[in-house]
């Protein structure tokens, strides 16, 4: 489940070479494919990705691809120290519509046959927090034990990985921002190991008394030059470090970014402009929809929303902007100013950013009435400015269940 090299971009800073990685997604390949290649990881000659579904993929196939790299002719293939993986977790995210029958909740299953089948000296497994509670109903394991109705996922992973020989760390949920990433974003993490080997250790919070903000990460991506300057006077060492690279090359050299890739930023209509330009910093739609009702809002200078309204509601222009600023609109005036939307957000500068999800037009920068660009998104996540995101944009509608684009 490597994705587009996130959890790589990390393991690689930390000193590893990867061997092989797989993923079912032709949309993350090539963009995984691209930036190995630029990091001096080329494909058959010292490392492989193999896309595939996890159901399909065996030890086999993934000792033949690493016994077939040009940098293992005639040479002993080595012990595997770690195998790291996300299982897809749409059908354990807190964040929709919890689905038990999603079939995706059974790979994690998968990922404990393949580790049995590689044994690796260490394993990793990540998740979003709901996965912690999602039961099961007669889970069948790969050892052949059924698990009592209503076991949830971790009871059953613990127990799965001691049967083939692992001992495992107590689960734990980590927040990234706590870790030097401008984002608050929580997921469970499952440590195992090989019984006999030295147990690791959780790493230490880096920035949990003093995390990068909004401003620190993406201020020097602000547009508008006269808000830039004002609002980020000078590099901060994160933006610095996000320029100059922090994943090496096979060489050890960091890859500095030349150019700004993936800053597209999407189209926007009027109405949207101004919509966005309601929101305070940090406020939330429900929380400006409460506002708005209690103590009214003033849209006087926003055309396109007095229009929509006056159109919506049968009145005068004059007419709509007294509603709004004498808080005499009613709920269902307001979402019609707002859209029924509750999730939408403008971010504070002086934060890190709230969990970067894949559909990213809910989003509000604190500088500017827009959503964000890939790029700002990527920043958030720590990616180096280097890396590029290829394939399409974005997507919508039911291709957002098969399609990856980049955001």
């Amino acid at each position: 489940f490597c994705g587009a090299g996130g959890c790589s971009e990390g393991l690689i800073q930390a000193g590893f070479h990867i061997l092989f990685s797989s993923d079912i997604s032709e949309m993350v390949e090539v963009t995984y494919r691209n930036r190995h290649t630029q990091l001096g990881l080329i494909q058959g000659k010292n490392t492989w990705f193999e896309r595939a579904d996890i159901r399909n993929l065996t030890g086999d196939i993934i000792f033949n691809s690493i016994a077939n790299l040009e940098m293992f002719k005639n040479k002993e293939l080595p012990e595997i120290d770690l195998m790291i993986g996300g299982p897809s977790c749409q059908g354990f995210s807190r964040a929709g519509r919890r689905d038990k029958s999603d079939p995706r909740n059974m790979l994690f299953g998968e990922y404990v046959r393949v580790i049995n089948e590689v044994k690796p000296k260490y394993i990793v497994l990540e998740n979003v927090e709901g996965f912690v509670d999602m039961q099961f109903l007669g889970y069948k394991g790969i050892t052949g034990i059924t698990y009592p109705d209503g076991s949830v996922t971790p009871y059953i992973l613990r127990s799965e990985l001691n049967e083939i020989g692992y001992d495992t760390l107590d689960p734990r949920i980590l927040n990234a921002a706590d870790y030097g990433v401008p984002q608050r974003r929580n997921r469970i993490i499952f440590i195992g190991y090989k019984k006999g080997l030295p147990a690791p250790k959780y790493p230490e919070p880096t920035t949990a008394q003093t995390p990068i903000t909004l401003q620190e990460a993406i201020g020097d991506l602000i547009v508008d030059k006269n808000k830039r300057k004002k609002a980020n006077k000078k590099l901060s060492t994160y933006q610095q470090e996000s320029i100059n690279g922090r994943t090496p090359d096979i060489f050890g050299n960091p890859i500095k970014s030349k150019t700004y890739t993936n800053t597209e930023l999407p189209k926007q209509t009027d109405v949207v402009r101004e919509r966005f330009s309601l929101f305070n910093d940090g406020e939330t739609s429900s929380n400006l929809k409460k506002r708005i009702l209690a103590s009214g809002i003033d849209i006087s200078d926003k055309p396109a929303l007095i229009q929509l309204c006056a159109d919506s509601f049968s009145m005068t222009s004059e007419a709509i902007v007294s509603l709004f600023k004498n808080a005499q609109a009613n709920a269902e005036q307001v979402s019609v100013l707002l859209t029924k939307k509750n999730i939408r957000q403008r971010w504070s500068a002086n934060h890190p950013s709230a969990t970067v999800v894949t559909i990213a037009d809910d989003y509000i920068s604190p500088w500017e009435d827009r959503t964000f660009s890939v790029r700002e998104m990527a920043r958030c996540q720590s990616f180096d400015d280097s890396f590029e995101f290829l394939g399409k944009r974005t997507t919508g509608g039911l291709k957002r269940r098969t399609e990856v684009p980049q955001y």
